[in-house]
């Protein structure tokens, strides 16, 4: 039979912004239900070494997540290993359907589900993920001092990436299908004027080769994609930065979205459009995308669920002591 669990606050996602939700949540005596989802403690599970959170020199990303998990689980918060299918917004209290057959029904949501890397799907480039093949730069490219990378790509995202990693590698071959960037034109002419950046027009990535133990990247072979003909590029990092992509999937048919999908909240809030319904993290970050900002939002987002309810339950509280007439 399936079961039927109730919350005054449910949380649908377990990356920073999750996880800190639920601290905050639970520390506001919220008794939050927090479903993990598909990918519990979302991209972080994918990064090795993190080196940009605060109080933690280097840490590896999946320990991080282990110990955000513990954190949420100790205050009080109910972690559950399931996948939310379907989410029902039209009315309040909100219902969510997880893959287990349980339904949630919660008073508020929070939702941090999260965003995920577009990666172009080679199985070179899934074998060194974490080992030489990154989708975030600001994330690792600390590691490749003095090293020559490359970067795939040719929108905002991909002369974002190299301009930023001029700051440590000492070359960033940009790797473009066309002859021309998609970015903005000042992106452009920031790109077109550095001189540790070059251009690689008409190519595409064909694979990623390296070391097998342990695994590390050489370099890639691209494709030209007039003539076909393969070119080899010593490299020790490969940057797919083809754009990310918000997991939306629950709400992009009722909640107001831009930029692609990222779920638009009212200024300095995480509100969304239908009131009782808070996102965080990458889900509505278009901009930062950083473990720190999400767990930010995260807290924000707990503190107006609680700061939500408590309004409702004094305007119930107003509503029942009104004294009641009866009609002649």
């Amino acid at each position: 039979m399936a079961e039927t669990r109730t919350t005054k606050l449910l949380i649908i996602g377990s990356g920073p912004a999750g996880y800190t939700a639920g601290v905050y949540g639970s520390r506001a005596m919220l008794d939050p239900i927090l479903v993990q989802g598909i990918e519990p403690g979302g991209q972080l599970t994918t990064t090795t070494e993190v080196e940009n959170w605060p109080g933690d020199t280097e840490v590896q990303g999946p320990d991080l997540m282990v110990r955000m998990e513990a954190h949420a689980k100790a205050m009080g918060t109910e972690i559950i290993g399931d996948i939310i299918i379907d989410l029902d917004l039209s009315s309040r209290p909100f219902k969510a359907k997880g893959d287990s057959g349980t339904t949630y029904v919660a008073d508020a949501v929070i939702l941090a589900t999260g965003a995920r890397a577009k990666w172009l799907g080679m199985e070179s480039e899934e074998k060194f993920k974490g080992f030489g093949v990154s989708a975030c730069a600001t994330c690792d490219g600390f590691f490749y001092r003095n090293q020559e990378i490359v970067v795939i790509g040719g929108g905002n995202t991909a002369v974002e990436e190299a301009l930023f990693l001029t700051k440590f590698a000492s070359k960033v071959t940009l790797v473009h299908r066309r002859d021309e960037l998609r970015a903005e034109k000042i992106l452009i002419d920031r790109l077109m004027k550095n001189p540790k950046i070059e251009p690689l027009w008409f190519h595409e990535l064909h694979e990623v080769y390296g070391t097998e133990n342990p695994l590390g990247v050489e370099g890639i072979k691209v494709k030209h994609t007039k003539t076909g003909e393969i070119t080899d590029i010593a490299a020790k990092g490969v940057f797919v930065a083809i754009g990310h992509a918000p997991a939306n999937e629950l709400v992009k048919d009722t909640l107001e979205t831009h930029m692609g999908g990222y779920v638009v909240t009212k200024p300095d809030s995480t509100e969304t459009s239908i009131p009782g319904v808070f996102a965080a993290g990458d889900l509505t970050d278009h901009e930062y995308r950083q473990a720190v900002t999400s767990a930010g939002m995260g807290c924000m987002a707990a503190l107006e669920a609680e700061r939500f309810l408590s309004q409702e339950g004094d305007e119930t509280a107003v509503q029942s002591e009104q004294p009641q007439t009866e009609e002649a």
